[in-house]
């Protein structure tokens, strides 16, 4: 197709996007991302590394038996360690990683320059949260030390949790998490921030459970999350 057919394809489908009703644009993006994973340059291009970014488990959308927490974590000062692209996949991919090795599936997750929150269930048997929590900071300070050939700098200030034990609460927080990114006005649409689980709860849930889900106000949820991500 000729250049100039080609930029007047893009000013089409741009206008056409503009006016669609916002309820849409979710279903938009969707089968945008199946056409672009279906490309042979998108398939040439995955990294391994960021393809495990993805949580392996469909969503819950129920308490557990052995525990449901909402976590947030900040760094020392709010300052921001993890500033750049590369050191949010390694912070992202080491709270998954982290996660799974410990028995615990997360269901909403959003990482950012300087703090994270995460919605997990504890699984039967697992590891505690404190322990693999302080494990996976003992890392990631050690990778930003070594980044920043520092020697002992601190990275992480402390975490809160809490116990979620009523389904809408519970649910609730999951909008909340999932639409984090949006919240700190860092992106139109929580699926287009890399570091969060928006994009893949959209492509692993149905709509119905994406609607309500996001249904949920979050304007009165108490979270601690006076952080200006970057």
């Amino acid at each position: 197709m000729p250049a100039a057919d080609v930029n007047s394809c893009r000013l089409r489908l741009i206008e056409q996007l503009l006016h669609l009703p916002e309820d849409h644009l979710v279903e938009v993006e969707r089968f945008l991302n199946t056409l672009l994973s279906a490309s042979p340059a998108a398939e040439a291009a995955t990294d391994p590394v960021l393809a495990q970014r993805d949580w392996p488990h469909a969503p819950r959308h129920r308490l557990s038996e052995a525990g449901t927490y909402i976590v947030t974590a900040g760094t020392y000062l709010k300052d921001h360690y993890f500033r750049s692209p590369a050191r949010l996949d390694y912070l992202e991919a080491n709270l998954l990683s982290s996660a799974n090795e410990a028995g615990w599936q997360l269901e909403a997750w959003a990482v950012f320059s300087n703090h994270y929150h995460f919605v997990g269930h504890a699984g039967a048997g697992c590891e505690a949260l404190s322990s693999w929590v302080a494990a996976m900071h003992q890392r990631t300070s050690g990778h930003v030390n070594e980044l920043d050939r520092s020697v002992g700098q601190r990275v992480w200030c402390n975490y809160w949790d809490t116990q979620l034990t009523f389904e809408k609460s519970y649910l609730a927080r999951l909008s909340y998490v999932h639409q984090n990114p949006v919240r700190h006005g860092l992106v139109r649409l929580a699926s287009a921030y890399r570091w969060c689980s928006a994009g893949w709860f959209e492509r692993t849930a149905t709509p119905a459970q994406v609607r309500t889900i996001y249904s949920f106000k979050t304007d009165q949820i108490h979270v601690r999350d006076d952080f200006e991500p970057i």
